[in-house]
């Protein structure tokens, strides 16, 4: 490729030290001509969104992450407000635990943190963190499953006696959400078992009037701050859900939101497929790559071990936001776009040899970090220092994938700092907003999600009906199905289930059919 060719696909913000190369993407006059139409509604759509149009029909919310990091932009004064005095408020708080205003109840000051949460109300702060939470203030712990042997495995790497300094924050918008009230009792459990107050050593970030609300009120929180309905889960890391954490870590808030900002209003301006607009071309190259309907994966490789959560945290922006079944006609469309990834160079011995030889059904999003540490370096070979080794495999990597007839996307940062953490950030939340737009689908909404979350209570209440039923006889499936109504295959799960946490008993059949059950 000649150097001309490839400046020509270069999207460069020199403010940011940000760069996108998508020369290797294939995307040809013809396909950006035929796009115009789409990117133009797409612009309109984001412009109505940020002006506060009603983006989730089906709980009547608009969509306002973007106002954020620009809360001038906010529609009402309500609003502007709801996003000014938490930002206020919480740095007040942090800078209070940090100079010991606020402190445990046993004295001394607040050394660990423990954040309690699902979805994107752990995986963000979990983001921040690994990225650009090394050497933070508190050392910090996260509850993001239901699952016991999780709860175990980090409540005794903090230990029982560090939880007299350990401040918890609990996540919820509703405070209904399973995962996370099961989280916040597990650790109150804890606290109660080593003799100490839960309330006093924990905040909430809930909507008002919550179930969390109500429970924080109860049990004396220190504090609580608000989460609003118009902030989803998948892009609510620079509010309260992702801030409050940051600010308690020590890390720079300011920095963080001034580098999505920035990436906002860079992204936030018109132009085509030939212009300077990234967020644009990212969803310009996802629509080439998989025929406007998701037919190929999204590969995403960061050369740099800070950003290993990236691919993950992609995922649900990606997914979760794409991933719909019918099109705002209601027309049936099954789209989405597939996202996994780990890091470079770690991929390339791991699953490169299928990217680069097997089924093409991918492209890959390389990230690049060009400063390789800070201080001095070493030479691992005369002439080489680990960084030159890093970026040899990077460039290596996508040139073999391309030779293959793989496409990919380069994505070029400075370094990981909290500014070029929101820069990224945004840029993909503004990506899949664009993408949304040029397929015809809302982002905005969930429906699948609801339905899982309905099919799992409804095994709860299953569960719950088998578990009365169970005696002294012994009983199969079969019976107890029949005797509650319910499937039998499910009553099947239910019973093992109970019998492998001692509620019940099992007596192995010659199938599974015949398998008894008693108490």
């Amino acid at each position: 490729m000649s150097l001309d060719s490839y400046a020509a696909a270069l999207i460069r913000y020199p403010e940011l030290g940000f760069s996108l190369d998508s020369s290797l993407m294939d995307l040809d006059a013809d396909f950006l001509a035929s796009m115009e139409g789409k990117v133009a509604r797409a612009y309109q759509d984001i412009a109505e969104l940020e002006a506060g149009a009603i983006a989730n029909p089906d709980e009547g919310r608009m969509v306002g992450h973007y106002w954020l990091r620009r809360p001038e932009l906010a529609p009402t004064d309500e609003i502007r407000s709801q996003i000014t005095e938490p930002l206020r408020d919480l740095k007040q708080f942090a800078e209070k635990v940090h100079t010991g205003q606020v402190t445990p109840p046993g004295g001394g000051i607040f050394e660990r943190l423990l954040v309690i949460g699902i979805g994107g109300s752990a995986l963000g702060p979990q983001l921040v963190n690994d990225a650009v939470g090394h050497g933070s203030r508190l050392a910090i712990h996260f509850l993001d499953n239901t699952d016991p042997d999780g709860i175990d495995r980090t409540l005794a790497e903090i230990g029982a006696e560090r939880l007299t300094k350990t401040l918890v924050v609990v996540i919820s918008k509703s405070g209904g959400t399973p995962e996370t009230r099961n989280g916040m009792v597990e650790a109150k459990a804890a606290f109660d078992a080593a003799g100490l107050d839960f309330g006093k050593h924990a905040v909430a970030i809930t909507g008002d009037g919550s179930k969390l609300d109500q429970f924080a009120d109860k049990h004396g929180f220190i504090t609580r701050f608000p989460m609003e309905d118009w902030v989803g889960g998948r892009t609510s890391v620079m509010s309260t859900v992702g801030l409050v954490p940051a600010a308690l870590q020590g890390i720079d808030i300011d920095a963080l939101l001034a580098g999505a900002a920035a990436m906002d209003e860079r992204t936030r301006q018109a132009g085509g497929g030939g212009g300077d607009n990234a967020a644009m071309r990212l969803a310009l190259c996802w629509y080439a790559a998989g025929n406007g309907r998701g037919e190929k994966d999204m590969v995403v490789l960061p050369y740099k071990d800070s950003l290993v959560l990236f691919s993950k945290y992609l995922q649900q922006l990606v997914m979760e936001s794409l991933g719909k079944e019918k099109d705002l006609d209601g027309k049936v469309v099954n789209q989405g776009i597939a996202v996994y990834g780990n890091k470079g160079s770690t991929d390339q011995h791991a699953y490169v040899q299928q990217l680069r030889d097997g089924v093409p059904n991918f492209f890959a999003t390389f990230i690049e970090v060009r400063k390789g540490r800070d201080g001095d370096t070493i030479e691992v070979e005369p002439g080489n220092t680990s960084a030159d080794y890093l970026q040899g495999f990077l460039r290596g990597t996508r040139k073999a994938l391309h030779e293959s007839g793989r496409q990919s996307l380069t994505i070029s940062i400075p370094k990981v700092g909290p500014k070029q953490l929101g820069a990224l950030i945004a840029l993909f939340e503004r990506a899949v907003s664009f993408y949304a737009s040029l397929v015809n689908i809302n982002a905005y909404h969930q429906p699948g999600v609801e339905a899982g979350k309905k099919a799992a209570a409804d095994f709860l209440e299953t569960l719950n009906a088998v578990r009365s039923r169970l005696v002294a006889d012994a009983k199969t499936a079969g019976d107890i199905a029949y005797e509650i109504d319910a499937d039998p295959e499910e009553v099947y799960h239910c019973l093992n289930h109970l019998a492998s946490n001692g509620e019940a008993q099992i007596s192995l059949g010659a199938s599974a059919a015949d398998d008894t059950f008693s108490i």
